[in-house]
């Protein structure tokens, strides 16, 4: 890389761990930037997931304050973060892309779909235990459960939009503050890129370079988007992740 090539993958780091901490879709940032270094697709893929973890845990601890009394529920949803992590991290170089090509637009405007009208879908819930007296599970159920390892199996693949993925479900299946719930999409967030990485490291071929560069910006942006995503209203919050899955959605159907 050309010194102007690793300062952009460094600046692009730090917009990608920044935005991850806050929503999600950090890859839209970094991947298309190596893309541009001249790296080939899958190496790009591979060292943007590698570099990125160091971010994923700068923004698990930047949320710690909103993390507390949620140990059970991580330790529930992050076991099957790790399985469906790993299952996309094999994915990805067993399967061509076109596999999931048609079917992530999709699922990514599902789940925007849902976090507009979880306000509405949350309530009218409420309501429904109200009338029959049944409580909600604390931790979303099997329901929840299956979500979450489908969404994980994607992020381990590419992640883009894995956290629009993660806020929708964990949105509609838990009666809890949506900073909380953007807290515990930062644990899974790092989980799953955290075991993609391991496998990644004896499965696939990365670029060194690149994977500090990305390592050492996102670390820096975790924490620029944790002071800023815990400023931000509910409502301006759900408003930021639609913002980023539309992109999302136009970047991978436009490409």
């Amino acid at each position: 890389m050309s010194i102007w090539e690793m300062l952009a993958v460094f600046a692009a780091g730090i917009g990608a761990g920044a935005i991850n901490t806050i929503v999600g879709s950090g890859t839209l940032i970094t991947f298309p930037v190596l893309l541009a270094t001249g790296l080939p697709p899958i190496t790009a893929n591979v060292s943007n997931a590698l570099g990125l973890v160091p971010g994923s845990i700068s923004g698990a601890i930047g949320y710690r304050r909103e993390l507390q009394g949620q140990t059970r529920r991580v330790l529930r949803l992050g076991a099957a973060a790790l399985v469906g992590g790993l299952i996309g991290a094999v994915l990805l170089l067993a399967l061509p892309s076109e596999a999931f090509d048609a079917i992530v637009p999709v699922l990514i405007g599902l789940a925007l779909v849902l976090v507009l009208l979880q306000p509405r879908i949350a309530a009218a819930v409420q309501r429904r235990r109200e009338r029959t007296g049944s409580e909600s599970h604390p931790d979303g159920g099997p329901v929840l459960l299956v979500g979450l390892t489908l969404a994980s199996m994607y992020g381990g693949y590419f992640g883009a939009a894995q956290g629009v993925l993660y806020l929708s479900l964990m949105g509609l299946l838990l009666d809890d503050d949506l900073q909380r719930i953007n807290a515990v999409k930062n644990v899974l967030g790092a989980l799953v890129n955290g075991v993609a990485a391991v496998f990644f490291l004896f499965a696939a071929d990365f670029d060194w370079t690149a994977v500090l560069l990305i390592a050492v910006g996102s670390t820096l942006g975790g924490q620029v988007g944790a002071k800023i995503g815990r400023r931000l209203k509910p409502a301006v919050l759900r408003g930021v992740i639609i913002a980023v899955g539309v992109v999302a959605i136009l970047q991978l159907t436009l490409k």
